[in-house]
């Protein structure tokens, strides 16, 4: 107990060297910088470049999603991946990209670094991103889509029917549109049939 007091009384202690003014600037300044690097690194990581940067990514989900809606449309507008797998708020966000540092580990001991391991594991990693969007209410699709913005009478009659009733049964994007950006899991069964 003796060593815990002796390093909480140099703690508590006033500096004889510097003043209380400096080293609150100096720790303010070191958190401030300390703080703009980590966000930098934070959206750095939220960019296209750094989802696609392995080839797995890079010749699979990618060249699936610039197939999609979400890449070209007409009103012009793109999402990138972190629009769908990232979340806005930033305590959420910095879950997600813990979450993600295992997936950077799998890459790394070898369990998706290829294309056909990726493939392998697809319905696997597929079924983790839906329950997490399950989970949180598709939150980053409503980031964008709303059941109180849509104008049901512009959308096709079938899409329309089915947008209001999913709306009167309150459920959630990624019940009706999991493949809306990539493929169907080759081992994918629909439990809805």
């Amino acid at each position: 107990m003796q060593p815990i007091k002796k390093v909480w009384a140099w703690f508590m202690t006033p500096s004889v060297r510097f003043g209380w003014g400096v080293i609150l600037v100096v720790g303010g300044v070191a958190g401030i910088i300390f703080w703009g690097g980590f966000n930098m690194f934070m959206e750095r990581t939220n960019t296209l470049g750094f989802c696609i940067s392995c080839h797995e990514m890079r010749t699979t989900v990618y060249e699936e999603y610039k197939q999609s809606v979400h890449f070209q449309n007409a009103s012009g507008v793109r999402a990138i991946c972190s629009d769908c797998h990232v979340p806005k708020p930033w305590t959420a966000k910095l879950v997600r990209k813990i979450k993600a540092s295992n997936e950077l580990l799998h890459k790394m001991l070898g369990t998706i670094d290829t294309p056909e391991k990726f493939e392998a594991k697809r319905l696997e990693l597929a079924e983790h991103v839906w329950a997490g969007m399950i989970a949180n209410d598709s939150q980053e699709c409503r980031n964008c889509h709303s059941y109180d913005a849509m104008h049901f009478e512009k959308q096709r009659k079938r899409s329309a029917e089915k947008m209001q009733v999913a709306a009167k049964q309150g459920k959630t994007c990624i019940e009706c549109h999991k493949f809306i950006a990539h493929k169907r899991p080759a081992n994918y069964e629909d439990d809805d049939r």
